[in-house]
């Protein structure tokens, strides 16, 4: 069985926005709410993936994809909530 290897690299940022850190919460609202519905359809098919993964012994490909776009998103917007990018994140999970 294969085993994937999750890497995780965060580029130190030279220089950081003052003033945006006392806004960076607002703008970020919009994803949230988003991302809130994302995270729901992510739990059905997740479901759905469970039962597929029972009967089939695959994942399939395109719930997968959803999944990982999911986390994808939800990472990069952390980071920029967390102060780590400064770079506004975008609406993809691509």
């Amino acid at each position: 069985m294969e085993q994937a290897a999750i890497t995780f690299k965060v580029k130190y940022p030279p220089k950081l926005s003052r003033l945006l850190i006392f806004v960076k919460w607002l703008l970020l609202i919009p994803h949230f709410i988003v991302l809130y519905f994302y995270a729901i359809a992510v739990g059905i098919t997740t479901f759905l993936a469970w039962w597929a993964i029972l009967f089939t012994g695959k994942y399939p490909k395109g719930l997968y994809k959803f999944a990982v776009g999911f986390f994808r998103w939800q990472i990069r917007v952390s980071l920029y909530y967390c102060l780590l990018r400064d770079e506004y994140p975008p609406f993809s999970g691509a």
